[in-house]
């Protein structure tokens, strides 16, 4: 076919076959997702099936066909699939290194915003965090509440000046008891009410 066209033509080829490859390719994914949305809507009008349902499996096909078509398009222009697929699960096992990396960090930032939005305790409230029922656990007074750290100024026993740094998610998966009138705790409460 090269040999038919004007020699200005030539350079061109080689961006106009990939080029039109790939219009090729959308075209016959619009196409496809197109038909399997109407297939998708008849058989869940037949079968009588949960919209949610239907949404879904819309997505999914969607989703599908799209990356498909990235895998085709990105094959056309010249990457190897190797070379993708090694990509992708490297990017895949950095992303949940780092997820479970901040996954900690990113719970104590979340407990933040609830502690100061329930209000378990505030600031100079006496709590105890509770292992169960039965055993008694960390007390003190709360002298700051960070967005990571609560502070507890623990009293009493032999801890008279030393602090305790509670991890904010801690207070959502303990049971917290709380005076806000130090002369209510056990054994009272000394120091600035």
């Amino acid at each position: 076919m090269q040999e038919h066209l004007p020699a200005w033509t030539h350079e061109w080829l080689h961006y106009g076959v990939p080029a039109l490859q790939i219009l090729v390719t959308l075209l016959v994914a619009w196409l496809l997702r197109l038909v399997a949305r109407r297939l998708i809507r008849r058989v869940g009008e037949h079968y009588t099936l949960p919209p949610e349902m239907i949404m879904g499996a819309r997505r999914v096909f969607t989703f599908v066909v799209y990356f498909t078509v990235l895998l085709i398009v990105l094959n056309i222009v010249g990457v190897s699939a190797t070379v993708l697929w090694t990509a992708f699960t490297g990017f895949a096992a950095v992303g949940a290194v780092a997820f479970f990396a901040a996954w900690s960090v990113l719970s104590n930032i979340f407990c933040t915003l609830l502690i100061f939005t329930t209000r378990p305790f505030r600031l100079h409230d006496y709590i105890e965090l509770l292992e169960n029922g039965e055993k008694p656990g960390l007390k003190g007074r709360v002298i700051d509440i960070n967005l990571i750290y609560t502070t507890l100024q623990e009293t009493g026993s032999g801890h008279e000046g030393t602090v305790l740094q509670m991890p904010n998610n801690m207070f959502f998966q303990r049971t917290v008891r709380r005076w806000r009138d130090p002369s209510q705790a056990p054994g009272g409460i000394q120091g600035d009410g």
